[in-house]
């Protein structure tokens, strides 16, 4: 299923912000559960499948690949999608500001 510009997995939501500097595989896992401060650790068949959705979604590239390591680098289209979907969420987090009040109203 090839992304349609609606609302993203949380998995390709923390693999682009991660790859707003170019990274290699084991480094996303590190810096994916890093960023959402170990709430999300990511393996490496959820992470590849993601890449691997990704490219064909042409919101990351593959920019080096020495045998070794495989870098990835996110691209316009995917920051501008990964932008999107953050405004989306503070959206969402604005809109559910009614929780905060409670209900003496």
């Amino acid at each position: 299923m090839s992304y349609n510009g609606g609302p993203m997995t949380e998995a390709m939501y923390y693999v682009l912000l991660a790859l707003m500097r170019p990274n290699h595989g084991y480094q996303l896992m590190q810096s994916i559960t890093e960023v959402s401060k170990g709430r999300l650790k990511m393996g490496p068949g959820t992470l590849y499948g993601v890449l691997s959705r990704m490219q064909k979604d042409g919101l990351i590239v593959l920019s080096k690949d020495d045998g070794r390591r495989k870098i990835y680098e996110i691209t316009e289209d995917g920051e501008h999608a990964l932008r999107n979907e953050y405004a989306r969420l503070k959206s969402l987090i604005s809109d559910s500001s009614v929780l905060e009040e409670g209900n003496d109203g």
